[in-house]
């Protein structure tokens, strides 16, 4: 029964919680942000380079075993099953990997903001050093405790 009380305690606890929200969260935003991507910044990209469709940018390394080439996309090529480098795709993955990274540092970047805590003003010192041993006195002392020496203001 304790392993059984120990994992309901851990999974439970805030930490395991708020990751597994995060996580969910987390993969609803990439979807998003690769509908952005492929769908809203890339379209006007690719005509402004002359018509091009990113995802289906591609160099065919190998033709394929069953149709040979030109292939028209890359869904063409792989049917076909040519072996291709997928230029267009990893430059959309880099795009979006740019967006999620700069949403996350922003969110960081906020969240330490808020959790900055306020400076707090020293209270004045109620201690001075003697001139002559170096000590800390009461800053009222007229006369060192410690060697003696008269203090002066």
């Amino acid at each position: 029964m304790s392993i059984l009380q120990e994992f309901k305690e851990f999974a439970v606890k805030g930490n395991v919680i708020d990751l597994a929200v995060g996580v969910v969260i987390g993969g609803s935003f990439g979807t998003i942000v690769k509908s952005l991507v492929d769908d809203i910044i890339m379209p006007p990209i690719g005509l402004l380079v002359g018509n091009v469709d990113f995802s289906n940018l591609f160099v065919v390394l190998k033709e394929g075993t069953k149709l040979a080439g030109p292939y028209i996309s890359v869904a063409a090529a792989k049917q076909a099953g040519a072996i291709t480098l997928n230029i267009g795709m990893f430059i959309n993955a880099l795009v979006s990997f740019t967006i999620v990274a700069f949403a996350i540092f922003m969110l960081v970047k906020t969240v330490n903001r808020l959790k900055r805590e306020p400076v707090i003003e020293e209270a004045p010192a109620d201690t001075k050093t003697c001139n002559f041993c170096c000590t800390n006195i009461p800053v009222k002392a007229t006369r060192c405790p410690h060697c003696t020496s008269p203090l002066s203001d």
